[in-house]
């Protein structure tokens, strides 16, 4: 019972992280979200309501964490060129990675 909490948490996580990921690369291509008549009113405060959460998840990370997901994910930036950024090792990036997906995971279960 325990792991099918822990693996739904998980995947709404990776749901969010990849809904990020996605209006970011749709912003970057200059697609104005406030055109878009498919969002509804209901839509614009859902997805408001998502960024507070994800911001107030992301402030919970250590610094270091926060930065390599935010570069990661919001900035669409590769393992590689965050670690030729930080100064530090693309496996030592791939594992802060997967360690603040896990922490991430952990405190949206609580």
């Amino acid at each position: 019972m325990e792991q099918q909490i822990i693996q739904r948490y998980r995947r709404e996580v990776y749901r969010i992280g990849w809904r990020l990921q996605y209006r970011c690369k749709k912003t970057y291509r200059n697609e104005c979200v406030l055109f878009d008549t498919s969002l509804t009113q209901e839509d614009e405060t859902e997805d408001m309501i998502n960024r507070i959460s994800i911001e107030q998840l992301l402030d919970t990370l250590p610094t270091k964490g926060r930065v390599i997901l935010q570069k990661l994910y919001l900035q669409e930036m590769t393992e590689a060129e965050v670690a030729a950024q930080l100064h530090m090792s693309q496996q030592g990036v791939n594992k802060w990675k997967r360690k603040m997906i896990q922490q991430l995971s952990q405190t949206a279960n609580f």
